[in-house]
């Protein structure tokens, strides 16, 4: 099955009920990335949702419901265990003055990441194939995006040498995760809450944004 029409209907009206108007560019890039994600999903096991019709809201537009709180962020993100490249792919093509580093352990999925980039033309991604406790940039980040990735206790450990003070980390969670969040390290701390209503999305969904004090 290939990208159709109601796709991009979906996609197009989907985006105005969370308050964005996709330019031509980022729709055309929106939808390219969804046919190379069904494509590459039957070999590469990139993602558990197998339907297609399932795609536009459970990965995309579930992508773009955090675009408003990075649009008042830094300029410089990491996402981490980006697999199939939630949210990281959709946030670059939003953002193209903005540098995206998506990290994956898992090289099969990193060889997709790289071909999105390819075939989408982004220059502003940039694709990383290691351990997220073994991964050592130059600087901190000023944002780390995180989806179903792994407990807050877990995200703060592996990912604290990634940030400073002044770094933003964002969870995207199912679930409010109340046990998660009294298992977080001391020097980590929850600094917004947000619930994410995304079109087509049957359950709850959350962004947690958490801060380090030092």
């Amino acid at each position: 099955m290939s990208v159709t029409h109601r796709h991009a209907e979906e996609l197009i009206q989907g985006a105005r009920e969370l308050g964005i108007e996709l330019s031509a560019q980022q729709q055309e890039q929106l939808l390219a990335y969804l046919g190379l994600l069904i494509k590459w999903n039957k070999a590469y096991n990139l993602t558990a949702v197998r339907d297609p019709d399932e795609m536009v809201s459970r990965h995309l537009l579930d992508s773009l419901s955090v675009v408003p709180f990075v649009a008042e962020l830094g300029d410089n993100w990491l996402d981490v265990g980006s697999g199939g490249g939630m949210p990281g792919v959709p946030l670059a093509i939003m953002f193209p003055e903005r540098r995206f580093t998506l990290l994956d352990s898992n090289g099969k999925k990193t060889r997709f990441l790289v071909q999105v980039k390819l075939e989408l033309k982004l220059a502003n991604l940039e694709v990383v194939h290691n351990r997220v406790e073994a991964y050592r940039p130059e600087q901190p980040f000023d944002g780390i995006s995180s989806r179903a990735f792994s407990s807050l206790e877990d995200f703060s450990n592996w990912t604290r040498h990634l940030g400073s003070v002044d770094t933003f980390w964002l969870a995207m969670k199912g679930v409010h995760p109340d046990d998660e969040l009294q298992a977080l390290p001391t020097d980590f701390r929850l600094s917004a809450t947000h619930v994410l209503r995304v079109p087509g999305c049957q359950g709850q969904r959350h962004l947690l944004i958490l801060r380090r004090s030092v």
